[in-house]
């Protein structure tokens, strides 16, 4: 078991969340629906998929359902990017689609340049330049 198929992030608001993801970052999916049921985007490697929050957690445990609740989950999402400058342009991408920028663009000990931000569930994502790696023709990183 050495590969993630999908990342599933449970949602508050399909519709806001939805737009958030399609319009505001332009990630792709054949769903045209404002508020769909699930929807699946199509990303390169790993696939992203948004589903009610309340609905996500009665499927893992009818029974013992598992606490909803705001703030850090101990979980981040990572984009890493080519250049500093790439790291600015998706930040103010995510700034003009409605996310909250946590931490500005800047350098980071290690000797990369990064930043976070949270979309509008309050999932926190690293946008990174590490010079460190390399990209595959998918524009994949090869560790």
């Amino acid at each position: 078991m050495n590969r993630i198929n999908i990342i599933a992030l449970g949602v508050r608001d399909m519709k806001t969340s939805v737009h958030f993801y399609r319009e505001g970052l332009g990630f792709h999916t054949k769903e045209q629906d404002e508020s769909p049921k699930v929807i699946f985007f199509n990303t390169l490697g790993t696939k992203f998929e948004l589903y009610p929050l309340e609905l996500l957690a009665k499927d893992i445990s009818e029974d013992n359902t598992p606490v909803i609740a705001n703030g850090f989950a101990g979980i981040t999402l990572a984009y890493n990017v080519k250049s500093e400058s790439e790291v600015c342009q998706t930040i103010e991408l995510a700034r003009k689609a409605g996310a909250t920028i946590v931490k500005e663009p800047q350098k980071v000990f290690w000797g990369g340049f990064h930043a976070y931000f949270a979309d509008p569930d309050g999932y926190y994502w690293e946008v990174a330049y590490n010079p460190y790696l390399s990209f595959d023709d998918n524009d994949m990183i090869i560790l």
